[in-house]
């Protein structure tokens, strides 16, 4: 598996010069499996690029792409108007969400209603299907694929992608409880080669006036890594108000507690 970090940024996105090394895009990442076939996790802003690299790529030939949704969250979605396969024939998206088909149409139609977008999403010219994630895992070609319920506001989900003996881990959106770990994250990202996890708060910013927000921090998922012995921790869904310097200190902090953590970059590639 190849993944790809299009965007890391939670919330919004962010522009300026002390927010260029991880990146302003809202979340969005792609998995290549060893066989090429397509999964994006996510549809922030991050995925325009995507979108545009995949049209390049692949030219004249037909595109199956797998999109799974955490959840429908604004800073999750963002992107999709701006996805360029959208809006070609030769274009086939698969959208899973913990939804119902019926459901996850409908809310990603209103992203795209009049007076908000001139273009429709039922006018778009992609071929459009539409799956509730199955309650037990399921396969992708040889990539097999299972979810767990996180504790986000209206819910969110985390996904494990595993081929070959390798997995991915994607928990983004999740705050930990009050006491103790999140005990069905640590048994579902066991072993994972990969786990990226929600680092939207500092220890003290969440102590201090973050409680119930729905988010995490690089100390819990340190926590999580140590515990699910987890071969790389990449912190993501970066805070649009932390700058470079603060998140390269928040990576640092957490080395000391788990020295394999990385923080998640736009563009960044890692081979599985």
């Amino acid at each position: 598996m190849e993944l790809t970090f299009w965007g890391v940024r939670g919330t919004a996105p962010v522009c300026g010069k002390d927010q260029i090394k991880y990146g302003g895009h809202t979340p969005c990442a792609s998995i290549f499996s060893s066989k090429r076939e397509i999964m994006i996790i996510d549809a922030g802003t991050g995925i325009m690029r995507l979108g545009d690299g995949l049209i390049k790529k692949m030219g004249k030939k037909p595109i199956c792409v797998h999109l799974f949704l955490t959840h429908f969250h604004i800073d999750h979605i963002m992107g999709i108007p701006f996805f360029g396969p959208l809006y070609s024939r030769k274009t086939r998206i698969v959208f899973y969400s913990p939804l119902i088909p019926v459901k996850t149409k409908k809310l990603l139609s209103r992203l795209m209603e009049s007076p908000f977008f001139p273009i429709s999403f039922e006018e778009t010219k992609s071929e459009k299907k539409f799956i509730k994630v199955p309650s037990n895992s399921f396969h992708i070609g040889d990539v097999q694929i299972s979810h767990i319920p996180l504790n986000h506001p209206q819910g969110s989900y985390a996904y494990r992608f595993r081929e070959n003996g390798k997995s991915i881990v994607f928990a983004t959106d999740t705050e930990h409880p009050e006491k103790g770990m999140d005990l069905q994250l640590v048994f579902f990202a066991k072993g994972a080669h990969i786990f990226v996890y929600d680092s939207t708060f500092t220890p003290n910013e969440y102590i201090q006036s973050k409680k119930g927000w729905g988010h995490s921090t690089w100390l819990e998922g340190t926590k999580i890594a140590r515990q699910a012995e987890v071969r790389r921790l990449y912190l993501s869904h970066f805070n649009p108000s932390h700058l470079d310097k603060e998140i390269d200190d928040i990576i640092n902090s957490a080395r000391n507690k788990f020295s394999e953590t990385y923080g998640a970059k736009e563009g960044l590639t890692e081979e599985l």
